[in-house]
């Protein structure tokens, strides 16, 4: 079990020999998962302490801080700021530093962890935001990696893309997802809270879910759901011992139907591929328009589905 300690400048979370720093609440930000049928409704600016988080007294019910989210309806200003809280976390120090972001369902708490892996826009970006809150409303902890060390890909260096990705550090992109999944996994599983850990990607980071899984042949992770995931190895699908959830449109050439049924294939029993005809890349996490909004809907509902059967039943 992690301990919180306070100090003059922050709180430490020593985690079996891993020095995690609890670095500030999440900032207030005003815009999150837009869907026009979802049942959350407008964020809000609720007056909470957004100071220094409380001590932990346990990882599965311990109030981190308040932070904003989307209302869902019957639910006053009151309640609201206790559903989700939200810290931002660091492993390391110097430039070996790597950063996380933790949402925490603070009233009906299920106790299991989540990775989250962004796609290159990075964990500051506002629609990965929007989305781990959701999830942890669903009563889920979810954490989000830094997987760019602070250097996300902007739409100001379209013209440079593979220069970009080019520099990001397949090893050193594991082993950050590693360090963060051996915290999770002390954090949850190791202390009888979490049975089996669940892995989340987008694009990039949805890719990545096939690395984790293959790495991890069933040890840490009970379910991955991989949203359009690019740059996949189709030859670690083998190697995965947990099924996976993929979600994708018939109209993204980043992502094709048929090397993802062909992965799901070899994955084998209990995987499975849901398509959505006419959507392309990235509908599900940052629709743009209010047909998209609808299949996002979909799509978010069969996602919670999928980690409820696998994860907390």
């Amino acid at each position: 079990m992690s301990t919180v300690v306070r100090t003059s400048i922050g709180s430490v979370c020593v985690c079996d020999g891993i020095n995690i720093n609890i670095a500030k609440p999440l900032s207030r930000q005003c815009r999150f998962f837009p869907t026009s049928v979802s049942p959350l409704l407008s964020c809000f600016q609720k007056k909470c302490d957004l100071n220094l988080p409380r001590p932990v007294q346990d990882a599965a019910d311990s109030k981190i801080s308040c932070s904003l989210l989307n209302v869902q309806d019957g639910i006053d200003d009151e309640e609201a700021c206790e559903l989700v809280s939200g810290v931002e976390l660091s492993i390391g120090e110097g430039d070996d530093t790597i950063r996380a972001y933790l949402f925490k369902a603070v009233k009906n708490n299920n106790g299991t962890g989540l990775l989250l892996l962004s796609d290159v826009f990075g964990l500051e970006d506002s629609f990965t935001r929007d989305f781990a809150y959701r999830v942890a409303c669903n009563g889920y902890n979810i954490l989000v990696p830094d997987l760019f060390r602070g250097n996300p890909w902007t739409k100001e260096q379209a013209d440079v893309f593979e220069e970009w990705i080019g520099r990001q550090n397949p090893e050193r992109i594991a082993e950050d997802i590693s360090r963060w999944t051996k915290w999770l996994f002390d954090e949850f599983m190791a202390a009888g809270i979490s049975k089996k850990l669940g892995v989340v990607g987008f694009c990039f980071g949805g890719g990545q879910v096939l690395k984790v899984l293959a790495q991890d042949h069933g040890s840490c992770f009970g379910a991955g759901i991989s949203f359009y995931g690019t740059r996949m190895d189709p030859i670690a699908a083998s190697d995965i011992k947990a099924p996976v959830l993929f979600i994708l449109g018939d109209n993204d050439p980043l992502c094709v139907v048929s090397e993802i049924q062909n992965i799901q294939k070899k994955i084998g029993e209990g995987s499975k591929v849901v398509v959505f005809p006419g959507r392309g890349h990235g509908f599900a996490h940052r629709p743009g328009s209010p047909e998209e909004d609808v299949d996002a809907e979909h799509a978010y509902v069969i996602m919670r589905d999928w980690l409820y059967d696998h994860l907390v039943v």
